[in-house]
């Protein structure tokens, strides 16, 4: 057995409103095998307090107005920050610290599952996009340059 069609969906739908908020290291597991309660695990992380709560928030606002005024079976976690746990029956969201994620380490708990695609839009590494403007910056100097040598 492998998790709905609808689970997948309302997923993609809380892991975008993760990616929008900047979280990063967004995986689904899909654990109908493993787990007989619920059907998926979302791991997403943030890297600070604010941005825990701020990102497990935009997950629930956006799971309520997109899909059928959704809202969690149980929340856990708020007041520490460290790891918010959102329960929706079919899918559990776990919206954790960076250093609650390293110590935890859920994605070797589930590791062995199938990943579940998320269908979110791909990211140049901040790192790259940095080199391609400096590249830029240069071929546009280098062609004023030349065009002030003629």
């Amino acid at each position: 057995m492998t998790a709905t069609q609808q689970s997948i969906a309302s997923v993609r739908i809380a892991a975008a409103a993760a990616d929008r908020l900047k979280a990063g290291d967004i995986a689904a597991y899909d654990v109908t095998v493993p787990v007989a309660i619920t059907e998926i695990m979302l791991v997403v992380t943030a890297s600070n307090e604010r941005q825990v709560l701020a990102v497990a928030q935009e997950i629930e606002k956006d799971l309520y107005l997109k899909d059928g005024h959704r809202e969690p079976l149980a929340r856990e976690g708020l007041e520490e920050a460290q790891w918010v746990l959102l329960d929706f029956g079919d899918f559990v969201v776990h919206v954790m610290h960076e250093d609650a994620r390293e110590f935890y380490a859920l994605d070797r708990l589930w590791g062995d599952c199938p990943s579940i695609d998320l269908e979110l839009p791909e990211h140049p590494d901040d790192d790259a996009a940095a080199d391609a403007a400096v590249s830029d910056g240069d071929r546009a100097e280098a062609t004023a340059l030349d065009a002030h040598a003629e």
